[in-house]
């Protein structure tokens, strides 16, 4: 199979747009584990919960930072491409971009598995309210 210059440059948008909500990610847990170290040094007797949700937010922090490396390994691949391509290379120029697709997949991949981390977070906080809703009860 042969691509054409245009082909790599399709993924731009879309790389760029996924390291922009992977670095939204981070910054939203980064928000999130600072509350949660406040919460547990503010409490005499911290509930279980909270240190649960802080080694969770250690498992999502470092997700998220692989997820950005192979975003950014997938753009460079992408431009690598490009720049191949120009110099009339175009059998590596195609396995590069192949291997800018499959950095592409493997970061999504990653993302998949932070989501499901993620929900398994949220339920363990909406948990913790329900305890004490039943306690109020």
């Amino acid at each position: 199979m042969n691509i054409d210059i245009s082909t790599p440059a399709l993924l731009f948008p879309a790389i760029t747009l996924l390291l922009l909500a992977f670095t939204n990610r981070f910054v939203a847990l980064a928000t999130l584990a600072r509350g949660l170290r406040q919460r547990y040094l503010d409490q005499n007797d911290p509930p279980a919960t909270i240190l649960g949700q802080i080694k969770n937010l250690k498992v999502r922090l470092l997700l998220i930072r692989n997820m950005q490396a192979l975003g950014i390994a997938s753009f460079f691949c992408c431009v690598l491409s490009m720049v191949l391509m120009y110099l009339r290379e175009q059998q590596t120029a195609d396995l590069v971009f192949g291997a800018s697709l499959f950095l592409l997949l493997a970061s999504l991949t990653l993302s998949f598995i932070e989501t499901q981390i993620s929900t398994k977070a949220l339920n363990l906080e909406l948990s913790d309210l329900e305890k004490k809703s039943i306690k109020k009860v």
